[in-house]
């Protein structure tokens, strides 16, 4: 539960492509500490054509190593552990 409830919040960071982001409204939950840790290795890792939030939460899921440990470290943060 905590680590669905932390990949939801990696969300924002997600809503990738310009098209997306203009309809894309951050959660709350979501802060700009975990956006500025994550968002350039999420769109690195987790962002490729046609992006869907499910895509995207089982990236960050497979691809957690691979994040920046800033990144972790904030996930870690809001409840999500690996």
């Amino acid at each position: 539960m905590k680590r669905q409830r932390a990949l939801v919040l990696c969300l924002p960071m997600l809503g990738a492509t310009a098209a997306v982001a203009e309809d894309f409204q951050l959660p709350a939950e979501v802060t700009p500490q975990l956006r500025a840790a994550c968002e350039t290795d999420v769109r690195r890792l987790c962002i490729g054509n046609a992006p869907t939030v499910a895509k995207v939460k089982r990236c960050v899921m497979l691809k957690y190593f691979q994040l920046g440990k800033k990144c972790q470290v904030e996930l870690a943060s809001v409840g999500f552990s690996r």
